[in-house]
């Protein structure tokens, strides 16, 4: 089971977590780490989902660039 909080430090550079879902005598394990940034997309993969589509597929690709046909 595992929990996320978003929090900040307060004035005096302390953290203080509340109203937690443990018992207390829970033993629990607590990391601290400083939140990243979200990138400008919002997403890791910013195309994912949209729809794509294939002109002339079977064309040659850079048929031009291939010294040896030439």
């Amino acid at each position: 089971m595992q929990h996320r909080y978003q929090t900040k430090i307060d004035e005096r550079g302390q953290l203080r977590i509340s109203q937690l879902p443990f018992q207390p005598g829970d033993e629990v394990e607590v990391i601290v780490r400083p939140r990243r940034p979200r990138s400008d997309s919002g997403s890791r993969y910013p195309l994912r989902g949209l729809p794509y589509r294939y002109d002339r597929p079977t064309d040659p690709v850079a048929e031009d660039d291939w010294a040896v046909l030439k």
